[in-house]
């Protein structure tokens, strides 16, 4: 796989008949609210474009991508379980992507797929809003070991990282230590840890990964997952006085900036909001 050329993107302009399509490439994606952003972004600066979800099975993965390679594509998000083996169907990534070593977000660039991670960007945003603009020393326990996990461990650069995963076979590249879901070890690491994120679905169907005696006794919390109302790791991380991003707040900030790799315009943040139901 080839470095990515380093250039801006360059401006949309409303297309001619048909319009641009972007796609989220994800698996049991029914629930996603990204249509509901991205269209509402469009619609605002008054681009022929559309944001439309693409159902892939695992071995349809390969397929699907070749379709981005047509006319009329503008890129796509890339959602679980794909964004680390679609790192393989893609001509570049940048570099943020290649050091997370998953893809969230693709440019279709003069025929070539670019690879890029703005997870990380809306990590980043998360930490600095539950005082961890610099994590460097600092515990951070992470659920998951997937592409999340994998953004995660680039946005806490320099943090003393512990993953929890089910298969931590596997997981030896996300660097820090990695231990079992079933080992109790973590569970204490929690509560002494300056951050928790979880990267983990757990929350979409009304579970809590952990005990809320098993929070931070006084550091924060960071959910990928959103789930109207809030998942009940953030309702119980907000109840224990903690600081707290959910995963609204993060579909937006890495939405905002996909938004502005496809287009090459400033993301209009409010009508994202809004689209979202947030504002």
């Amino acid at each position: 796989m080839s470095p990515a050329t380093e250039r801006p993107p360059q401006p949309a302009t409303p297309s001619e008949g048909g319009g641009t399509c972007v796609y989220l490439l994800g698996h049991g994606i029914a629930y996603s609210a990204s249509p509901g952003m991205h269209n509402a972004a469009f619609r605002a600066l008054g681009l022929d474009w559309s944001y439309r979800l693409l159902d892939v099975a695992a071995g349809e993965l390969g397929e699907a991508v070749g379709r981005l390679r047509g006319e009329r594509v503008g890129g796509a998000n890339v959602t679980i379980p794909h964004k680390v083996a679609v790192l393989g169907h893609l001509d570049a990534v940048d570099g943020t992507a290649r050091l997370a070593g998953s893809v969230n977000t693709i440019a279709c660039r003069e025929g070539r797929l670019v690879g890029h991670n703005t997870d990380v960007a809306g990590l980043r945003q998360a930490l600095a809003r539950v005082g961890l603009g610099d994590a460097c020393g600092r515990l951070a326990v992470v659920l998951g070991g997937g592409g999340s996990a994998r953004a995660a461990a680039v946005a806490l650069g320099g943090a003393r990282l512990v993953f929890v995963a089910r298969r931590p076979q596997g997981t030896a590249e996300l660097g820090g230590r990695v231990l079992a879901w079933d080992d109790p070890e973590w569970r204490r690491l929690s509560r002494e840890a300056d951050v928790l994120v979880n990267s983990t679905p757990l929350g979409r169907g009304g579970e809590l990964p952990l005990g809320a005696e098993d929070l931070p006794r006084s550091g924060g919390v960071i959910d990928l997952v959103y789930v109207e109302g809030g998942t009940p790791l953030a309702r119980a991380a907000r109840a224990a006085g903690l600081a707290c991003v959910d995963g609204w707040e993060i579909l937006l900030a890495q939405g905002a900036a996909a938004f502005e790799i496809w287009t090459g315009r400033p993301a209009p943040l409010e009508a994202m909001r809004a689209g979202l139901g947030l504002a």
